[in-house]
């Protein structure tokens, strides 16, 4: 009788110590981390954010929160399957980065908040119900299409035409919500600034170089790299070829400025991470999402590239600054 009292004993305090273990754990909030594909300037964005975390009490070396980072590398079942994962865990909040992310995310749960970043407004991802209401539990900070105004309409500004017209060409990828708008835009712009738009479309990255060369074989005077996660995944492809042809690049984003592109009006991406990095903190402090709701990005940066500049002989205003 006694041994079997013993052999309870222990087990009672075997699960007492497994739930003050599990108790322990459940204390520190985990963020479920979600990036579509793998690039340099996309990066920025986790970088931003787990700093704007940090800055407010949130960080992974001090052990007040956990955030498990979790890349698709460009395969929508992996991306799909990364949030399954999240979702049944379940994790305190999800991050998603690029619009792919942010949507699967939302067509997933409908309580674990979602803090998108380099992503469009919940009305061009298409996640808006038939009233325009988005989704409730999205957060985090978004973009319109007016800054690609104020890019692509730069191009007649800096550049000479070689024919009696200027020449523009573009690659969009049409199963993307936010490639097909901008594509789409840009084309009733250039229309206004009696400008030829001549754009091809893609499917995925690895289409790039075939799809760019077909278009480089159309005269083109410029390329214009639109918001887009197959350029931003194909960039250096496309500012090889561009570059051997002696077509100059600009763009509306302005890591790829960075990366080689000759100008841009766009956010700054670390910015936009660190924005929506200031909305999670907000969450994981008071527990609740009053007050908060997608907005607006707010840093958004006139850059130039003096390389790229030189390269083509043009001659940037003074409002643009040049990237470092």
């Amino acid at each position: 009788m006694m041994r079997n009292l013993h052999l309870l004993l222990l087990i009672g305090t075997f699960f007492l110590l497994a739930a003050c273990t599990s108790s322990k754990k459940s204390s520190v909030p985990v963020v479920g981390f979600v990036d579509a594909f793998e690039d340099a300037t996309i990066a920025q964005a986790k970088n931003g954010f787990t700093d704007a975390l940090a800055k407010n009490g949130f960080s992974e070396a001090k052990g007040t929160v956990k955030i498990e980072y979790q890349n698709a590398q460009g395969s929508i079942p992996t991306l799909t399957q990364i949030v399954n994962q999240f979702v049944t865990k379940p994790v305190d909040l999800l991050a998603t980065s690029t619009t792919l992310s942010s949507v699967t995310a939302a067509q997933k749960t409908s309580t674990i908040p979602i803090f998108m970043m380099v992503s469009p407004t919940p009305e061009r991802a298409h996640l808006t119900d038939a009233q325009g209401k988005a989704p409730s539990n999205l957060f985090g900070t978004v973009e319109d299409l007016n800054y690609i105004d104020t890019s692509f309409s730069i191009i007649p500004r800096l550049l000479k035409p070689r024919g009696n017209k200027l020449v523009v060409g573009m690659i969009y990828n049409q199963s993307e919500p936010q490639s097909a708008d901008a594509m789409q835009r840009i084309n009733d712009l250039a229309g206004k600034l009696n400008i030829t738009l001549v754009a091809l479309p893609l499917n995925s990255s690895t289409e790039a170089q075939l799809v760019t060369q077909s278009l480089l074989n159309k005269n083109i005077d410029a390329f214009f790299a639109n918001p887009d996660n197959t350029v931003f995944a194909a960039f250096e492809t496309i500012l090889k070829s561009c570059n051997q042809k002696k077509v100059p690049v600009f763009t509306s984003e302005a890591g790829l400025v960075q990366r080689g592109a000759v100008a841009a009006f766009g956010a700054d991406i670390y910015q936009w991470g660190y924005q929506s990095g200031l909305q999670a903190a907000q969450y994981l402090k008071t527990h609740g999402t009053k007050g908060l709701k997608p907005e607006m990005v707010k840093v958004r940066k006139r850059v130039y590239n003096a390389d790229a500049a030189k390269k083509y002989n043009i001659s940037v205003p003074s409002n643009y600054e040049a990237i470092k």
